[in-house]
């Protein structure tokens, strides 16, 4: 085989292989894009459908009360870099269904510094978000506490009525309400004193 027949040859190789791998890169970046665009979606999924343990928020009480009686229990939990004491004012509170309660939660930083927290939140057994309603929450935004401070935070909530209709939810007598709080980096804020940008003439 003569060597232009074997450059050519290899040209068209190198061709082929240029494709494929631009290809591959291609579809790479697709997938990658298309997994950060569910993060978003799957969050707005779980708080329109309550799927995943992810609670509802009602803009108002409920408009009945039914005679289903639920356990409501509260976990408090909190991530080993927060350096808080997060504990319920009580372990459980028994409801009725459409019955608006409020469960307070005294918070501690244990830490010499201001600490900022954000919690997060799920209800178990799994199914069960979607007739889980919180009115009021303090896990809807950052929370930040001085150091050795000692805050009350508290949230509103009921159990939908509908429950009682449901051919699942009506053998639910019992609804564990878990919060995590997480640390969270404080928003950045201008240094005063601190020069500022000139511009040029």
């Amino acid at each position: 085989m003569s060597k232009p027949a074997t450059n050519q040859t290899a040209k068209r190789n190198w061709a082929r292989d240029l494709k494929v791998g631009g290809a591959a890169l291609g579809f790479g970046l697709f997938m990658f894009g298309a997994a950060y665009a569910m993060v978003p979606l799957y969050d707005m999924f779980c708080r329109l459908t309550g799927f995943g343990g992810t609670t509802m928020v009602a803009e108002r009480p409920a408009d009945r009360i039914v005679d289903h009686v639920i356990d409501v229990r509260f976990d408090a939990n909190v991530a080993p870099s927060l350096p808080w004491r997060f504990q319920a004012e009580t372990p459980r509170q028994t409801v009725k269904a459409g019955e608006t309660h409020t469960m307070a939660y005294k918070v501690t930083n244990l830490s010499d510094q201001p600490v900022t927290g954000m919690a997060s939140y799920n209800v178990a057994p799994l199914g069960t978000g979607r007739f889980f309603n919180k009115l009021q929450c303090f896990c809807f935004t950052e929370q930040t506490l001085g150091p050795h401070e000692t805050r009350e935070f508290s949230v509103v909530y009921f159990v939908d009525p509908a429950i009682a209709d449901d051919p699942e939810g009506r053998a639910v007598n019992t609804i564990t309400l878990s919060y995590t709080f997480f640390r969270q980096a404080p928003a950045a804020r201008p240094v005063a004193g601190a020069p500022t940008s000139v511009r040029a003439n």
